[in-house]
């Protein structure tokens, strides 16, 4: 096992920075997701680590040990690639060995690491075909015993199942969490999936433009981002957002936009709200399961704008003032689209973000006592 820790990595490619000053550690035997959209910087990290790129600025330590002079091939890291890079005229059987030969292992002990590896895997039967006789799934499991047979301190993969279809992707994250518990080893996943970094990572780093934007674990991160993007890129739906003006009143906050007026009277929200848009304005969070629809009754009016259903769930766009914000519905939900509903809102789950700067300056809570008031 290794732990691995970057001290202000930047790297350029000519005039792009594609890593900004990064700081970050992984823990000793934990499943790392690094989480971004394409352009993050995400594969750039990988490729520092394990020594294929060379940062221009910082330094890289595996197990407390800076490995910047050190070669790739001697830093004893694995590496899973998108493409997988089977060698397709080789077996399973051979393709799995490969490693092994190169560091010239004795032929026993190498029969026996492969057999082993290919039944941890469920491919001992696959042993003498070769890539083209495979599925998918098949191969991305011989790519992922490739890895392992050589027992490195730690695993870095790069989007492994991007190119694989919704099922196997399903079945192999299960795969790919049930071996790291297993093998306790490191792994640092990169994904621009957040299903597959939410259900596999004890922590996530999340990656924008090259710059670290939270790390944290997978609870932590959706219930409380640390701005608008971290807000987005996690949950599906996205959080709508919805752009407020702020007054003060006696010991209470309001909070308004169109239709729909909350009140704080929590002093921690009172005080956020301050320093918020220079007291003004702030830009409202809020997820669509924490809004509900009812076709009657008290709430907040709003319309039906279009009803998206899922299967197992509905996805109900909803006029609010002049935005159409998201609700996720009940699967048998049924509506039009401009009938007039109105809308309950769990309050103790607004995020209030800081229009310029677009952090976010405070989560809500019971607390705050906050309410709705038109």
């Amino acid at each position: 096992m290794a732990s691995i820790r970057m001290e202000g990595i930047t790297k350029r490619f000519k005039n792009t920075e594609a890593i900004k000053n990064l700081y970050l550690e992984i823990n000793d035997g934990e499943f790392f997701c690094v989480l971004g959209p394409p352009g993050a910087g995400k594969t750039t990290l990988l490729r520092l680590i394990v020594g294929l790129e060379t940062p221009d600025k910082g330094g890289i330590f595996i197990d407390d040990e800076p490995v910047g002079g050190i070669h790739p091939s001697k830093r004893d890291i694995s590496m899973i690639f998108q493409n997988l890079a089977l060698y397709p005229d080789k077996s399973v059987f051979d393709n799995i060995a490969f490693p092994l030969r190169q560091q010239k292992i004795e032929e026993n002990i190498i029969g026996e690491r492969v057999t082993k590896v290919a039944k941890d895997l469920h491919i001992d039967w696959l042993l003498e075909k070769i890539p083209s006789q495979l599925s998918g799934g098949e191969r991305q499991r011989v790519a992922i015993g490739r890895a392992i047979v050589r027992q490195p301190k730690a695993y870095l993969m790069d989007e492994p199942l991007s190119n694989l279809d919704a099922l196997l992707r399903l079945e192999m994250r299960v795969s790919l969490k049930e071996l790291q518990t297993d093998l306790k080893e490191t792994f640092v996943y990169v994904t621009h999936d957040q299903v597959e970094a939410l259900s596999m990572g004890d922590r996530i780093a999340v990656l924008n433009q090259g710059e670290l934007q939270q790390v944290g674990d997978p609870e932590t991160i959706y219930q409380e981002p640390s701005n608008m993007f971290v807000a987005t890129i996690l949950g599906s739906p996205p959080m709508n957002f919805l752009k407020c003006a702020v007054s003060k009143k006696e010991g209470a906050v309001s909070i308004k936009h169109g239709p729909i007026s909350f009140e704080a009277r929590g002093r921690d929200c009172i005080e956020a709200m301050k320093k918020i848009g220079g007291g003004e304005s702030v830009i409202l969070g809020l997820r669509p399961e924490d809004v509900s629809i009812h076709e009657a009754g008290g709430g907040v009016p709003a319309e039906i704008y279009v009803i998206e259903p899922l299967g197992n769930e509905t996805i109900v766009d909803v006029t609010l003032g002049e935005n159409v914000i998201k609700v996720i519905a009940e699967p048998d939900f049924e509506g039009s689209s401009g009938q007039k509903i109105t809308l309950d809102i769990d309050c103790a789950k607004l995020h209030f973000f800081d229009p310029e700067t677009h952090r976010c300056a405070h989560h809500a809570s019971e607390k705050d006592d906050i309410r709705v008031i038109g």
